[in-house]
């Protein structure tokens, strides 16, 4: 279980079965979403497992991940890289046999980008890597839409993109926190490369963008007045801590007075809030 990294599988989990419901426009085969569910956490764990078999050796110089499995010898790394690649084979067989191929592909490919994209070619080498990386985590949104309608949309592609912009805000201000066990391992996170006024900047442009994108989706007549209210409300919200964050970074604060943190565990609350508000929608039309 651990090798999965469960608590980020969730988060991915929250963005796939909300968008089986804006695509089902109402409540989609439960059969169909606990198969999506069962074969989603089956693809990216593997790709988490493959994952921490690829940064064994800096998870080892790292706090954060010091208690990883592998670091700490309860699994072995032919026995995680073993399990990883299982994964990866069930879980696209179970789509394609039980879902459809179109989200088997999908699965698949979201867990090549995240093994051999990020964690093999961008994260060691560049500071956009959680930009560009973070493409596999936007997967989802599409694999959910097309376990239901076995097609694609400008629906889900909206929703990919929201999810493209939220991540670097998301997750820089997490490297902010612990930028010095990057440093020491020598992944260059932007916060590692960049000053804390320089993050904030770029996190306030993501967001803004993300904001903008989120609110796209009822122009074109696929959200009504309910999700659109909680995007905006939501999105407020987010913009106040993401300018809050750059107003201290603009006046030098560091340490815990940066706060760095709160736009963090808000960001998680806000993609829960918004897709919740996707799964919604459909029933208040």
């Amino acid at each position: 279980m651990a090798l999965t990294k469960p608590r980020i599988i969730e988060l991915l989990l929250i963005t796939t079965v909300p968008v089986m419901f804006l695509a089902e426009q109402g409540v989609p085969d439960l059969r169909l979403v606990l198969l999506t569910c069962v074969g989603g956490y089956l693809s990216a764990g593997g790709a988490n497992a493959l994952n921490m078999y690829l940064d064994r050796d800096i998870d080892a110089l790292m706090d954060r991940t010091s208690q990883r499995p592998l670091v700490t010898g309860m699994v072995g790394p032919r026995e995680c890289l073993a399990f990883g690649i299982a994964l990866a084979v069930v879980s696209t067989l179970l789509f394609g046999l039980t879902v459809n191929w179109l989200s088997a592909w999908l699965s698949l490919g979201a867990l090549l980008f995240y093994v051999v994209v990020y964690t093999m070619i961008l994260k060691r080498r560049t500071s956009q890597n959680i930009v560009w990386g973070g493409i596999a985590g936007c997967l989802p949104v599409l694999i959910g839409w097309s376990s239901v309608t076995d097609s694609m949309s400008w629906a889900p592609v909206i929703l990919f993109l929201v999810m493209f912009f939220w991540t670097p805000p998301h997750y820089w201000p997490l490297s902010m926190k612990v930028k010095d066990d990057y440093a020491r391992v020598g992944v260059p996170m932007l916060p590692v490369i960049a000053s804390n006024k320089v993050v904030a900047r770029q996190i306030v442009i993501y967001s803004w963008v993300m904001v903008v994108v989120s609110l796209l989706l009822t122009p074109l007549g696929y959200t009504g007045w309910f999700y659109t209210a909680v995007a905006v409300a939501a999105g407020g919200m987010w913009l106040w801590e993401a300018h809050g964050l750059q107003n201290r970074a603009k006046a030098e604060v560091s340490g815990v007075k940066l706060k760095e943190m709160r736009l963090f565990h808000w960001s998680i609350t806000y993609v829960s809030v918004l897709f919740l508000a996707v799964a919604v929608d459909p029933f208040l039309r």
